[in-house]
């Protein structure tokens, strides 16, 4: 064989096996959203929270206002949501997630929250980081 098909091999091979971990990834992503739909609709806030980086430079921006910090914005869904009533069920819909690197990518979509008197809906856009090897929102704008 040639030296220039085995370099083209080579990058082919690479290509292929990029593009696998590109996959992983968004799968993974998909799987953090869906755990927190899970914890959200069994009432279980801090669980639904596991999905967001548990750092004081969490941002979360929506109708409110600007929280900086994980225990800030676990506090303003508590005083938001006090029960699971007022939780309703949750769904994520029109979900796009897109890589910006092997350790960034950011997500949009619609959320829709149904609840016995209303049923409220509004988009989001997150900004993902992969930190020890874990995916975890860093950023979040919901309204």
């Amino acid at each position: 064989m040639r030296p220039y098909n085995i370099i083209i091999l080579l990058f082919v091979g690479w290509g292929f096996n990029a593009c696998s971990y590109q996959e992983k990834d968004v799968k993974e992503i998909h799987g953090v959203l869906e755990d927190q739909v899970d914890s959200w609709n069994k009432g279980d806030l801090e669980g639904y929270m596991q999905g967001y980086w548990d750092n004081e430079d969490l941002i979360f921006t929506g109708g409110k206002g600007i929280n900086r910090g994980w225990q800030e914005t676990l506090v303003r869904y508590k005083e938001s949501y006090p029960d699971k009533q007022a939780m309703g069920e949750l769904s994520f819909n029109d979900l796009d997630v897109q890589l910006i690197s092997s350790e960034s990518a950011f997500a949009v979509g619609e959320w829709r929250l149904v609840r016995i008197a209303d049923t409220l809906n509004g988009r989001f856009t997150l900004i993902w980081r992969k930190i020890n090897g874990h995916w975890f929102i860093i950023a979040d704008h919901s309204s």
